[in-house]
């Protein structure tokens, strides 16, 4: 990498930096100083992150499969009383698709997908929690939507505002690390037991009552139909193929953001499950040690990517041999090997640092680097509503988002069905077992059907 001066680096890379897009589409035609009407698809758990984000905006909607939760959600903002209820987004937006700007979509992972591209066909910007979609194609699918429907997107990566995220890019831009060949991301869990993650007795899990407050239907969307049980609804869903993606969707997102981005990981030709512990046809796996193999990009060099979740006694990377910080190694996060730095960033793609506690003190010592990259305040959802109102695009928008969730979905193929995948992605394509190509994309229920339109 050619070495340049601290100062023409800075000078040229915040010329660029101002380069960013400026939008101002909400249907309202917001200013900065007008108030976002906002809708949330799923109005409870994961919902509290969204209220925060939207605290000085109209909420003029609440839909949730569970009633329960619209019920204890509809007082907590006291500037929307009046806001409309619904178990049915579908209805909800065939009747207020006119008084919506926005929609946060707080649902589980296997109704992301249709309720985002409904609200998107509808011309309605759409924050999405991660991970973004439950298959390959639904990723896809979301790309293309966001280009044909011209609206602003978002999803819920929080690391992708940090400050720490741009630090790291500067640093990387600047040269500091050399050329980045490999990265270890890593993280324990699932957590058996806990909140999230409960076994079953038995497979199918045992038939448990509907809640009366649950419209149990509604609730599996393009899934259905199959029996109710107590572990699917209303947290635990992500332990099931069917509905969730385990530790390894619901990390990958925040822990392999920042080199997905860094290193512009997009396009694996391939993906190899080296180890994987427990999970079948039914349950995600309890460990596993994922390669994702990548060729040049640009000017940056071939890089081998590893992802980890489960035991750390099984499944964790060891530390750079310059690692020479102070304690334990950290229980979770990123490790970068370069050609001149090795570099580490923590679980949410924040906090970085040199391996070399030395060289850290040294570079902090002769002046870390100017804010090139703009800094973001108050987390994607207010960024969201920013961008409504006249602000640059969302970073974590669905042109970044999409293909982020695709390279996560590709190393989830491999771990539920070993071995390795050889993978086409400019044809969508799994080219040494073609078998697996049927998972690329869920099967869909009748009347849950969206974006067929956009490939034909």
């Amino acid at each position: 990498m050619k070495q340049i001066s601290r100062r023409s680096f800075q000078k040229t890379a915040a010329a660029a930096s101002t380069a960013i897009p400026l939008f101002s589409i909400g249907k309202a035609g917001q200013s900065a100083n007008s108030k976002v009407n906002v809708a949330m698809i799923g109005a409870g758990h994961i919902a509290s992150v969204a209220y925060g984000g939207v605290q000085n905006e109209n909420i003029v909607a609440l839909c949730d499969v569970d009633s329960s939760m619209i019920d204890k959600n509809l007082g907590k903002h006291p500037d929307n009383p009046s806001a409309k209820q619904f178990s049915d987004f579908r209805r909800m937006l065939d009747k207020m698709d006119k008084d919506i700007d926005m929609v946060c979509v707080n649902t589980p992972d296997h109704t992301h997908f249709p309720a985002t591209m409904a609200a998107m066909e509808r011309g309605i910007n759409v924050f999405t929690q991660k991970p973004l979609c439950h298959d390959i194609w639904q990723a896809r699918t979301l790309k293309k939507a966001k280009a044909k429907y011209n609206v602003l997107t978002n999803m819920g990566n929080q690391g992708h505002t940090y400050n720490g995220i741009r630090q790291l890019k500067e640093w990387y831009d600047f040269g500091i690390f050399g050329q980045i060949t490999e990265v270890h991301s890593y993280i324990d869990g699932p957590e058996w037991g806990g909140r999230y993650f409960e076994r079953p007795d038995s497979l199918p899990p045992a038939k448990d009552p509907i809640p009366r407050n649950l419209d149990w239907d509604l609730w599996q969307g393009p899934t259905g139909p199959t029996d109710f049980s107590r572990l699917y609804a209303p947290e635990k869903w992500r332990a099931f193929n069917r509905y969730g993606t385990g530790t390894f969707g619901d990390w990958f997102c925040h822990v392999a953001d920042a080199p997905v981005w860094l290193l512009d990981l997009y396009e694996p030709v391939a993906v190899e499950a080296e180890k994987v512990e427990g999970g079948n046809e039914w349950m995600v796996a309890d460990g596993c040690r994922v390669r994702f193999d990548f060729e040049r990009r640009g000017d940056k060099a071939p890089c081998t990517f590893y992802w980890y979740n489960g035991d750390p006694e099984l499944f964790r990377p060891e530390a750079p041999e310059d690692w020479s910080w102070p304690g334990k190694m950290p229980k979770s996060g990123t490790f970068y090997y370069g050609t001149k730095n090795n570099g580490y960033t923590d679980n949410r793609s924040n906090n970085p640092r040199l391996a070399n506690k030395e060289a850290a003190i040294a570079f902090k010592k002769d002046g870390y680097l100017d804010e090139v990259y703009p800094r973001i305040k108050g987390g994607p959802i207010l960024e969201l509503v920013n961008a409504i109102k006249g602000g640059a695009e969302p970073g974590s928008n669905f042109d970044y988002a999409a293909p982020f969730t695709e390279v996560m979905l590709l190393g989830i193929i491999a771990v539920n069905h070993g071995g390795k995948i050889e993978w086409d992605s400019k044809n969508i394509k799994i080219t040494n077992r073609p078998e697996l190509n049927q998972y690329r994309k869920d099967p869909v229920r009748s009347g849950w059907e969206y974006g067929e339109n956009l490939w034909r």
